[in-house]
């Protein structure tokens, strides 16, 4: 029997990306490939790629170049380059860098055994089409290995909103929600293979709308249909729109058990001029008030968000303005990031705010969100939580796990086993994590 072949991925970027590559190993599965934790032992390598932060395409060239020389040794060795940055650059990638093989969209993956034995017959193949074929359709009749307490199950792709900083409309193409039983059809599989909690994902996912028995439903909707199954014992879903948070959405947070008390809803920036310029469709107002709302539905919903500084024509007041912002949500976790210009996108036409500047006011910001993040730590000692244990942490008996807040929190237990739910009384919080001590009661 012929030994399997060996293939490494690599993933740079958001969830998805890591859910994508999670579904390309299991394409490549049915083709013969089993994965491995090293490029040096791979017959074939993919880079899975994001097109978010600054200087994206010319990082993925570079770590390219890095595999000139394994390729010399290992002349059959196939490297290829998959999502964001493959989408945007296509045939590019092959003319700066001919070592790679095959090039591969986001909305083309699933093509990706028929692309490797084209490769093996010492030809190229670039697929960055939207194909009119499903690829989760394809990808269902694909092997499925035994799985970790946690998964991420994408229920959306694309993005309408054409944000003047953001790509994803280019890269990932127009709004499209996958069918309601099709998604429940997944989940099921996932808690049948160890899974306890679901993250669902979209470039905006709280604008599903996929097809139903009675009609589309909502993402509230979807998540009601969820929560009936057996097994399942926690959701969360990311990335969310403003614009998009419905009542029904809202109240879910509030009335439903599986749903977990924690939201990303990035607001991007404080300051309507910017939000404006932006093309965010928002203001910082409607964005507080709807903070508010969430949060008499779930008081101790833990909120988080994304902040951009330095975006094109943003002034110090602008800034003063996403400041205040941030003091009045008071989040408990966010991104933030200097802006960087994106080809093709509206914004990086304009007057461009100096690079000191947008460096000093992302140091400004991100001390305050780094003392609201402690503080929000602070406040879970003394409570009990309910935690999700994952793995072992770095010490002897040591269990590493979220609690319902996203929190990570390590235990000294030594019959803790992943995927166990218990509750842990909170005793200390670091820098970026809590510790705690587990109470013998079940959890409920």
């Amino acid at each position: 029997m012929a030994e399997p072949k060996k293939l490494f991925i690599k993933t740079y970027g958001c969830q998805m990306n890591v859910y994508d590559s999670e579904r390309m190993a299991e394409a490549m599965g049915g083709a013969g490939y089993v994965e491995t934790d090293t490029a040096d032992d791979a017959d074939m390598i993919l880079l899975n790629t994001c097109h978010i932060r600054e200087k994206a395409a010319e990082k993925v060239y570079s770590e390219l170049g890095r595999f000139r020389e394994l390729k010399d040794v290992k002349p059959d060795l196939k490297i290829g380059v998959a999502g964001c940055v493959a989408q945007a650059e296509g045939e590019e990638i092959m003319r700066r860098q001919p070592l790679v093989d095959l090039v591969v969209g986001p909305q083309s993956y699933h093509r990706l055994p028929q692309m490797e034995a084209k490769t093996r017959e010492g030809q190229k193949a670039l697929d960055t089409d939207f194909p009119l074929d499903d690829k989760f359709d394809t990808l269902r009749t694909r092997a499925k290995a035994k799985r970790g307490p946690t998964a991420f199950l994408t229920v959306q792709e694309g993005c309408d909103k054409f944000c003047a900083f953001c790509v994803v409309p280019y890269t990932r193409g127009a709004e499209v929600s996958r069918p309601a039983d099709r998604i429940l059809e997944e989940a099921r599989e996932l808690v049948d293979r160890g899974v306890r909690e679901i993250t669902l994902l979209g470039q905006n996912v709280n604008a599903y709308h996929g097809a139903g028995a009675d009609g589309d439903l909502t993402l509230a909707q979807l998540i009601w249909q969820l929560d009936k199954i057996d097994g399942l014992a926690r959701i969360r879903f990311t990335t969310s729109h403003p614009n998009d948070m419905a009542e029904d959405l809202i109240e879910a947070h509030g009335t439903c058990d599986k749903l977990m008390p924690y939201l990303h809803l990035p607001v991007q920036s404080g300051s309507d001029k910017i939000l404006k310029r932006m093309n965010r469709s928002h203001t910082a107002d409607s964005y507080l008030r709807l903070i508010e709302r969430i949060r008499a539905a779930r008081p101790d919903i833990l909120m988080s968000g994304d902040f951009i500084v330095g975006f094109p024509e943003e002034t110090e007041e602008d800034f003063q303005a996403t400041m205040d912002l941030i003091e009045e949500v008071n989040y408990g976790y966010a991104y933030s990031f200097k802006y960087s210009t994106r080809p093709g996108t509206p914004a990086a036409e304009r007057p461009q705010v100096d690079e000191d500047v947008k460096s000093d006011r992302l140091q400004r910001l991100q001390a305050l969100i780094t003392r609201q993040q402690r503080a929000a730590q602070e406040a879970m000692v003394g409570r009990i939580v309910n935690v999700l244990f994952e793995k072992p942490g770095r010490f002897e008996w040591q269990m590493v796990g979220k609690s319902d807040y996203l929190h990570a929190v390590h235990v000294t237990e030594s019959d803790i086993q992943s995927g166990d739910i218990l509750p842990v009384k909170i005793v200390g919080s670091s820098a970026n994590s809590l510790s705690g001590e587990v109470l013998r009661q079940a959890a409920e």
